[in-house]
């Protein structure tokens, strides 16, 4: 609600009538998708999906993580954005509709007292806000388009959702998974990239805030995930919620293995409730598998330790 802090200069016409930026031009139009609606998709949705993953994953802990997790991720993208919005911001597209400009105005024109950019730059066809005459708080959010509002909501939440579904289903692990695994997990980023689009449709942003919107959400929606487990990509940990009063070894001992099933699939061995691992499991840091037990026809028996290559990442 803050006013915005930047005193930005913008040229509405040359002595010929010519609008010199016609992007800035448009009409004002109904959002396709309010911010409210973006933020409630963005938060609700992941929340839903992470429930209904508890039907096979059934873990206290994993819900706990997942939604603090998602709720570092927007609140965060949100506090950023908003602080950018405020403090550098940007002209929308339809700016000069809002603003209703009248040159005489301006600080510097005939018989008008006062300080301000007007009638400045190369030519003298700059002006500040001085000049507009539409409604103050339309003016006020049309000067604070950068970045997206909307897009680092949609992109804070569904990459977030992204990054849980493909632990959970081990998309990118060690088995060839079912192709409607890929669908499931790039379906948030669509509806991501739908929201972001929708702003060009109704002229709400310029394509840039949209790029802006969706790399913060991205960064904070990566970075909130590796907060509450154990990994991003390394696909033998990263269905692992984290411990707030125990620091997670990655296979050695010591090992958070009360969640080491705490995934949906049950493929390639996957989520095996007997408390077991397999050839895709906890690994230490010198790449050896760690001795667990393993149900093999009905009876416990130790799997052996074997060579791994692969590095944590």
């Amino acid at each position: 609600m803050a006013k915005p802090a930047p005193t930005r200069s913008f040229a509405v016409q040359f002595f010929d009538g010519e609008i010199i930026y016609p992007e800035f031009a448009y009409p004002l139009r109904k959002e396709v998708v309010p911010i409210w609606l973006a933020a409630f998709l963005a938060s609700v949705i992941p929340i839903v999906i992470i429930l209904l993953m508890q039907i096979r994953v059934r873990s206290f802990w994993d819900v706990n993580n997942a939604v603090i997790g998602l709720l570092y991720s927007l609140i965060t993208a949100a506090v950023f954005q908003v602080f950018l919005k405020w403090l550098i911001g940007g002209l929308r597209p339809h700016f000069l509709a809002v603003c209703k400009p009248d040159i005489s105005l301006a600080s510097n024109a005939p018989g008008v007292k006062g300080a301000g950019y007007n009638g400045a730059g190369f030519g003298e066809i700059y002006y500040t806000s001085e000049i507009c005459t539409g409604d103050q708080k339309e003016i006020n959010d049309s000067l604070e388009s950068f970045p997206s509002g909307h897009t680092t909501a949609a992109f804070a939440g569904f990459v977030y959702l992204y990054l849980y579904l493909n632990a959970k289903l081990k998309v990118f692990s060690n088995y060839h998974p079912a192709m409607w695994k890929l669908i499931a997990i790039y379906a948030p980023i669509l509806g991501a990239v739908l929201i972001g689009g929708a702003l060009t449709i109704d002229e709400f942003h310029n394509w840039y805030d949209i790029v802006a919107g969706g790399t913060i959400g991205t960064v904070m929606a990566f970075s909130a995930y590796r907060m509450c487990y154990a990994a991003i990509w390394d696909w033998r940990f990263n269905h692992i919620p984290l411990n707030r009063g125990s620091a997670f070894n990655h296979g050695s001992d010591g090992a958070d293995m009360d969640n080491v099933d705490a995934v949906f699939t049950h493929r390639a061995g996957w989520g095996m409730r007997a408390g077991s691992t397999h050839k895709g499991g906890l690994f230490n840091r010198n790449g050896h598998s760690i001795d667990t037990q393993r149900t093999v026809a009905g009876h416990s028996a130790p799997v052996a330790a074997h060579h791994h290559n692969d590095n944590i990442v």
